[in-house]
């Protein structure tokens, strides 16, 4: 790891808690850090600091831990996820353009069945973070974002397969037809029909390896 600065070393741990280069649950200090990533105190301590906001570090004492991954709050923050969209898809109905929706539709069909899986994970986040951009609330937009990073962990360990990675595709091609058309009524069933699939899904794979992913370093809890 590397980031002198502290953009640079927020982007860089931040990317080495998602990817699992750092293990749920282990604990940080600032002065291995600071070597770790050849920066100085205070953009450690501030990148830390932001990752908390992200639900991604904790304290723990006088020092630091990455957060573990937490069933209770993936369950939450799939039902508010679900929310947020629904809101998401009926305001982009309303007020987006076709030729924006278009476009989102090409980026979806120039997906490749042979993407591997940081590709496909980075694509199914970009298709709803430019998806809320259309509904052309930042907040809406910030939200979905938020949940996209606090999901980001089981959502890495679930979207392993080409299998899994397809039928995220099929979805938004269904998601997109329904908005071309200006169905909001459809477009929020198949919202709400695919948060709730996926969260069945990340849930489900958490329970059923929860000792297998400890036995490799992972804390999975339920709080």
């Amino acid at each position: 790891m590397e980031g002198s600065t502290e953009g640079g070393a927020y982007g860089t741990l931040r990317r080495s808690i998602l990817e699992f280069d750092v293990m749920p649950g282990e604990r940080l200090s600032e002065r291995g850090l600071e070597e770790a990533l050849g920066a100085s105190r205070t953009p450690i301590r501030a990148a830390l600091m932001r990752l908390e906001t992200e639900g991604l570090t904790g304290r723990e004492g006088r020092g630091w831990r990455v957060a573990p991954i937490d069933l209770t709050e993936v369950r939450a923050v799939m039902e508010y996820r679900e929310i947020v969209e629904i809101g998401v898809v009926q305001r982009v109905v309303e007020r987006a353009a076709e030729a924006d929706i278009r476009a989102l539709a090409a980026a979806v069909e120039a997906r490749s069945e042979h993407d591997d899986q940081p590709t496909g994970l980075r694509q199914g986040s970009d298709f709803h973070l430019s998806l809320a951009a259309l509904s052309g609330n930042s907040f809406l937009r910030d939200a979905v974002a938020d949940t996209l990073t606090r999901l980001a962990r089981p959502r890495w360990l679930v979207v392993r397969t080409a299998e899994s990675r397809a039928r995220v595709r099929d979805d938004h091609r269904e998601l997109i037809a329904a908005l071309l058309v200006r169905d909001a009524d459809r477009a929020s069933a198949l919202v709400a029909a695919h948060t709730r699939a996926t969260r069945e899904q990340l849930v489900g794979f958490l329970v059923e390896e929860r000792a297998r992913l400890r036995g490799r370093g992972f804390a999975i809890v339920e709080s």
